[in-house]
C-alpha cells in the first residue's frame, strides 16, 4: 500500500509533467494502435525463403530493463521524452522469451549461455564450446564432450563468417563460437594451471587461430593474450598491464598471417584509421585488435584508435556480403554487461544504444527477404528503473519524491545489489550530494557488492527474415541456433532444403510453409 505522503508527492509530479498536446486526443492512440494491427495483419503472410545470410546481436547481459531504459535514453539523445522511442529491435515482428539457466546454475553466467545459443545444447557455467558432461576447470573432463557452433556449420557450407565484439574476442561470447574450453578463462596459456597444459588444453587465443582457420572477420579487443610475454604494445607501450601475456612465446598475429593462402589479401589492423582506410572490396581476411583487453566503453572511446561497434559491423558486412553463398556474423554488444556489474548504468546504456545503432546500420545494408536477423540476450542484470517517475524524467534522474523511511532522495536506476551500496554516518547516501549524472556514478544498490550480479529471468528474442516467426513463444535458450541453422539450411538438419535458394524454386516456399508450421521435434 502506498503512503499517504508518496500519494501526495507523486500526484504533484504527475499533474505538472509534460503531456503531447497530440496525446491528449483520445484518436491518436486509436489510429495508432489501428496501424499497428494492419501492420500485425500483414505477418500472417510468412516469410519461408532460405536466409541466405544470418546475423546474430547479442547483448551481453541486455535484459529487458535495460532494453526499455535503452529505448528512453536513445530518445532523450535525440531531445524527446524517451518512452514512444522505438529502438531498431522494437521494429523486429517476432519476439520471443529465452529461458537462461545453465545446466547448473539457475542465474547463469556468459560461457555456458554462449554455449547454448551458439552451439545447440546447454552447458555448465563458466565452459564454452563443450557439453555439461565437462566440468568447469577439469580440462580432462574436454576430451570428446566438444560442440560445434553455427559459425562451424556456416563455414563448412562454405559460406564466410565474422565475429565482431566490443570484448576482448576470446572473451566468453565469441569464444563458443570457435573454442572448446573448461574454463572461460582460460584466455592465454598465462591464465591456465600448469595440470590443465600438462593435460593437453589449449588456451583460447591459441584456439581462435587454429580451431578454425578461414574465419573471414575477427574484430574486438585483446592484442595482448596473441603475444609472447612482456611484449611491449603498440599503443601503450609504458603500460605494463598491456604487454604480452603468453607463456608459450608464440606471436600469434604472425600465425594467423601465416595461415591465410598467399593470393587471398587479408589485413591485420590495431586502430580505427587503418580499418576505415581499408577497401573491403579487396580484403579476403581481417583481423582487428583495437585494445589489449576489452575495447573502451562507447561513452570513453578514442574516435582516433577505437572504431564504433557500428563502423567495425559496417566493414564486416562489406566484407562478408562478397560471398555468393552468403554469411553467418556474430556480433557482441559486450560492455553492456560490463557497465552493470560495475554498477554504472550510464556506461551501460550508452552501450546498448550504440549496439541499436549497428543493428540499424546492419539493416540498411541487408534484406528481410535473405537476411534473418536475431538479438538477444544471453542473461539479465539485477538492474531496475521505478520510483513513479514522470514522463520525461532523465533515466538517469532522480525519483520525484524522498523515501518516507530515511526522508533522503533516490534515483530511478538502482541495482539489486553491487558496488554502489553505500553508507555515510551511518544511513544511506544522500545521492543528492553527489553528481548522478556523470558517466561513472554508480548507483545505489541493496546489497553491497564489488560486483554487481547476473539476473536468473527470461531475456527477449527479437526475430525478423526467413523464417524468423520460429522464434515465437517461450524457449529454452539452446533453441535459437537451430532455428537459425533451419532457416539458413546449414548444420545437420537440412531435410526441408529442396533448394540452396529462396527464388531458385517456385515450389520451395509453400514447402517450407508446410515445414515451418511443423513442430520442430518432428523434423530434427
Amino acid at each position: 500500500m502506498i503512503s499517504p505522503f508518496l500519494v501526495l508527492a507523486i500526484g504533484t509530479c504527475l499533474a505538472n509533467s509534460f503531456v503531447p498536446e497530440k496525446e491528449k486526443d483520445p484518436n491518436y492512440w486509436r489510429q495508432q494502435a489501428q496501424e499497428t494491427l494492419k501492420n500485425a495483419l500483414k505477418l500472417q503472410k510468412l516469410n519461408t525463403n532460405v536466409a541466405k545470410n544470418v546475423i546474430m546481436f547479442l547483448g551481453d547481459g541486455m535484459g529487458v530493463s535495460t532494453v526499455t531504459a535503452a529505448r528512453i535514453l536513445k530518445g532523450q539523445l535525440h531531445h524527446n521524452s524517451g518512452e514512444e522511442t522505438r529502438l531498431e529491435m522494437d521494429k523486429f515482428p517476432f519476439v520471443a522469451l529465452s529461458k537462461t539457466y545453465n545446466t547448473n546454475a539457475q542465474v547463469p553466467d556468459s560461457a555456458g549461455t554462449a554455449t547454448a545459443y551458439l552451439c545447440g545444447v546447454k552447458a555448465n557455467e563458466g565452459t564454452v564450446g563443450v557439453s555439461a558432461a565437462t566440468e568447469r576447470t577439469w580440462c580432462n573432463t574436454t576430451q570428446g564432450n566438444e560442440v560445434t557452433s553455427i559459425l562451424r556449420w556456416a563455414k563448412d557450407a562454405g559460406k564466410s563468417v565474422g565475429i565482431v565484439t566490443t570484448t576482448r574476442v576470446n572473451h566468453a561470447t565469441p569464444s563458443a563460437a570457435y573454442a572448446h574450453s573448461a574454463d572461460r578463462d582460460w584466455y592465454s596459456d598465462n591464465e591456465m594451471p600448469p595440470e590443465a597444459l600438462s593435460q593437453g588444453c589449449k588456451d583460447i587465443a591459441y584456439q581462435l587461430m587454429h580451431n578454425i582457420r578461414d574465419i573471414d572477420v575477427i574484430m574486438g579487443g585483446g592484442r595482448k593474450y596473441m603475444y609472447p610475454k612482456n611484449r611491449t604494445d603498440v599503443e601503450y607501450e609504458l603500460d605494463e598491464k598491456a604487454r604480452g601475456t603468453r607463456l608459450d612465446g608464440l606471436d600469434l598475429i604472425s600465425i594467423w598471417k601465416s595461415f591465410k593462402p598467399r593470393h587471398k589479401h587479408s589485413h591485420y589492423v590495431w586502430n580505427r584509421t587503418e580499418l576505415l582506410a581499408l577497401d573491403p572490396s579487396k580484403v579476403d581476411y581481417l583481423l582487428g585488435l583495437f585494445e589489449p583487453g576489452d575495447m573502451q566503453y562507447e561513452l570513453n572511446r578514442n574516435n582516433l584508435t577505437d572504431p564504433s561497434l557500428s563502423e567495425m559491423v559496417e566493414v564486416a558486412l562489406r566484407i562478408l556480403t562478397k560471398n555468393p553463398k552468403g554469411f553467418f556474423l556474430l556480433v557482441e554488444g559486450g560492455r553492456i554487461d560490463h557497465g552493470h556489474h560495475e554498477g554504472k548504468a550510464k556506461q551501460a546504456l550508452h552501450e546498448a544504444v550504440e549496439m541499436d545503432q549497428a543493428i540499424g546500420r546492419a539493416g540498411a545494408m541487408t534484406s528481410q527477404r535473405d537476411t534473418l536477423t536475431v538479438v538477444t540476450a544471453d542473461h539479465s542484470h539485477v538492474f531496475t528503473f521505478g520510483g513513479y517517475t514522470p514522463r520525461g524524467n532523465s533515466i538517469f534522474g532522480l525519483a520525484p519524491m524522498v523515501s518516507d523511511t530515511d526522508k533522503k532522495p533516490f534515483t530511478a536506476i538502482l541495482y539489486g545489489n553491487g558496488p554502489g551500496y553505500k553508507v555515510v554516518d551511518g544511513e544511506r547516501e544522500n545521492v543528492s550530494m553527489v553528481d548522478y549524472a556523470h558517466n561513472n556514478y554508480q548507483a545505489q544498490s541493496a546489497v553491497p557488492l564489488r560486483h554487481e550480479t547476473h539476473g536468473g529471468e527470461d531475456v527477449a528474442v527479437f526475430a525478423k527474415g526467413p523464417m524468423a516467426h520460429l522464434l515465437h513463444g517461450v524457449h529454452e535458450q539452446n533453441y535459437i541456433p537451430h532455428v537459425m541453422a533451419y532457416a539458413s539450411c546449414i548444420g545437420a538438419n537440412l531435410d526441408h532444403c529442396a533448394s540452396a535458394s529462396s527464388t531458385s524454386s517456385p515450389a520451395l516456399g509453400p514447402l517450407l510453409l508446410l515445414l515451418a508450421l511443423l513442430p520442430l521435434s518432428t523434423v530434427f
